[in-house]
């Protein structure tokens, strides 16, 4: 079943005559995790926004957001709100609350769950992130990694069918940065939730997506496996390739008929061999 169904998508900002969105046709199933990528100011953010109705800009929108196969606009806040999880870029953003503790619950307090279901939630989560030993510290006193951590946890609380995550690594270090996307990867195959992911540190993202879609000026430039995509950057000389890992911009300058080496790992069998 697909999670989301986006058809003819355009969407214009308010004094501008030039379109942030142009005709974005996709579909994202469930369970997948899809990677959206593009150089900035192409339209991802925007994008991504229009996924959830309360984070949309303005401006004028066309064309139709399918979510669980009813209209977006058919969900009320709170159906929004637990089935569509969304992590920013500053985590400072995001949290609203002073306690960890108390963080992790405010998604459920504010949908209205009983103290039992909250407990039990939060308590999960809470195991499930490894975040007991900071479980009731104060936010101010958290790192930047254990802030967007302390986010996506509050986020998955509620439960969501699908996790949105705009650059959600953008402000922290490489250690945790690896350390958050692994922690995705792991709820992708654990729990199932589907994902879409706008990520810059590509080398650590290709190896857990499932898609990869390529934005250029408000469209969709290229969708597939990221090899496929790879192949068709490379091919047409798009300059977003010179984004791609290292590895695979040498794999490319060389002629072979295997696919492109992904990690570090495909990497090491392709030279071997």
């Amino acid at each position: 079943m697909e999670s989301f169904k986006i058809e003819n998508l355009s969407f214009t900002y308010p004094a501008r005559y030039d379109k942030a969105l142009d005709d974005v046709n996709f579909t994202v199933n469930q369970g997948e995790f899809v990677l959206l990528c593009g150089k900035s100011g192409c339209g991802k953010t925007t994008l991504l926004r229009l996924l959830k109705s309360t984070l949309a800009p303005h401006g004028e929108i066309s064309g139709s957001i399918l979510f669980n196969g009813k209209a977006l606009s058919d969900y009320d806040t709170k159906e929004q709100a637990s089935g569509i999880g969304f992590v920013m870029q500053n985590p400072d953003n995001q949290i609203v609350t002073d306690k960890v503790w108390h963080e992790l619950a405010f998604g459920l307090e504010s949908l209205g769950y009983k103290q039992t279901e909250i407990r039990t939630r939060v308590s999960e989560m809470a195991s499930f992130f490894g975040i007991q030993t900071w479980f009731y510290k104060k936010v101010c006193e958290l790192s930047g990694g254990q802030k967007q951590l302390l986010n996506l946890a509050s986020v998955m609380a509620m439960q969501p069918d699908v996790l949105i995550l705009d650059e959600p690594t953008s402000q922290l270090d490489p250690i945790a940065a690896g350390e958050f996307l692994k922690t995705l990867e792991k709820i992708n195959r654990e729990l199932g939730t589907t994902i879409i992911l706008t990520e810059h540190r590509l080398e650590d993202a290709f190896p857990m997506a499932d898609r990869v879609i390529v934005m250029d000026d408000g469209r969709i430039f290229a969708d597939g496996s990221v090899s496929a995509v790879a192949k068709r950057l490379f091919k047409e000389r798009h300059e977003m390739f010179s984004a791609f890992p290292p590895q695979m911009r040498i794999y490319a300058s060389i002629e072979n008929g295997s696919d492109y080496p992904i990690s570090v790992k495909d990497s090491k069998t392709w030279l071997t061999e």
